[in-house]
């Protein structure tokens, strides 16, 4: 599976960025907050190198992402091709897989379904969230625009998990209880970007705050899951 993530960021890259050189085309990396690793710096600009665990267990994802800006950058330096890079911090939304593994998706997920919400660790690790339609406009304004890049695109509100559990509880279900479990290996403790490059030079930044785009997306989750369990209750 680890190697499988790997090969698609490097080979899956690196094709593209073949198609983009022989037909002239722009072509758009979207990377991720991740290649910062668990970061000593705070919040994180695009000048910051990361702190990446080469041999972790999550390295393959963080890794490899981290290959693929260098091949996007070579493949800019020494072949021309016209690149855009855009480092996505934690989006969610409508639409989104009910049971993709998220934090966003499992906690709305458990609330609608009665679960407890699973926390991992002390549920003390932030993130900064961001709404969908705010990332498609800031990859659209990347696009549009004439800066290579890399651009962090997120949301600056930061919250714990435990505070997410808790706004997620408020717009859900009061009563939802949370569980904790052990936390993942290299679970990045902090993760919030610094955005000033992005409202400079691409004149962007997020207008959705956590608490407006969360309802959006429960009654999205909320209509799939009820459709899901009519589906089960009629085999």
């Amino acid at each position: 599976m680890s190697s499988m993530i790997y090969k698609t960021n490097v080979m899956g890259t690196l094709n593209m960025l073949g198609l983009a050189k022989r037909i002239g085309a722009r072509f758009l990396l979207t990377s991720t907050s991740e290649v910062y690793g668990d970061p000593l710096e705070h919040p994180q600009k695009e000048t910051y190198w990361g702190n990446v665990n080469p041999i972790g267990e999550r390295s393959c994802y963080d890794e490899g992402k981290r290959t693929a800006e260098t091949l996007t950058m070579d493949y800019h330096r020494g072949a021309g091709v016209e690149v855009r890079i855009a480092r996505i911090f934690n989006t969610y939304g409508p639409r989104m897989c009910l049971d993709d593994g998220r934090v966003v998706s499992n906690f709305v997920a458990q609330a609608i379904r009665k679960q407890p919400l699973t926390v991992y660790g002390d549920g003390k690790q932030t993130r900064s969230f961001q709404f969908v339609s705010d990332l498609v406009n800031g990859l659209a304004s990347l696009m549009d625009g004439e800066h290579v890049g890399p651009f962090n695109l997120g949301n600056p509100g930061e919250f714990t998990m435990l505070e997410l559990a808790q706004v997620v509880k408020e717009t859900i279900d009061s009563s939802a209880t949370i569980e904790y479990k052990p936390n993942t290996a290299d679970d990045p403790h902090m993760r919030k970007p610094d955005i000033s490059k992005a409202k400079e030079l691409l004149n962007w930044e997020p207008k959705i705050p956590l608490r407006e785009g969360l309802p959006l997306m429960v009654s999205d989750f909320r209509n799939r899951i009820l459709n899901e369990d009519e589906g089960k209750g009629m085999k």
